[in-house]
């Protein structure tokens, strides 16, 4: 992979993981601004539920930002793009849609096929 490519998936890693800092900041302030206490059963059921939803979509965002900083160190190794379980390079179009990935087309389609036999 050249120098301009790494450089463009960095860019897109940093303002991915810059948009999801932003929104797990307006979700802390989100729960410190909504600290009421509502009178109807019902609402506060309905809130509860609501900030449960939340919470879990924070936890899954936080999982993904450190995997985009665990990207981000493998381009500063120089180790972004290949396969971690055969080695080669992993595609372009992959990477465009998914930065992230570790494993070419191959490797996470036989792994995804392991993993669905295994839960039978």
């Amino acid at each position: 992979m050249n120098p301009g490519q790494v450089a463009h998936f960095s860019q897109i890693l940093k303002e991915w993981r810059r948009d999801l800092m932003e929104q797990v900041d307006r979700t802390v302030n989100q729960l410190q601004d909504e600290a009421s206490n509502f009178p109807d059963e019902l609402d506060r059921a309905t809130r509860e539920e609501e900030l449960g939803i939340e919470l879990r979509t924070r936890d899954r965002e936080r999982r993904l930002i450190r995997k985009i900083n665990e990207t981000l160190d493998r381009m500063d190794r120089n180790d972004y793009g290949y396969c971690d379980t055969c080695g080669v390079e992993i595609g372009l179009r992959r990477l465009e849609a998914r930065p992230t990935a570790t494993q070419c087309v191959d490797c996470k389609a036989l792994d995804e096929l392991r993993e669905k036999q295994l839960r039978g």
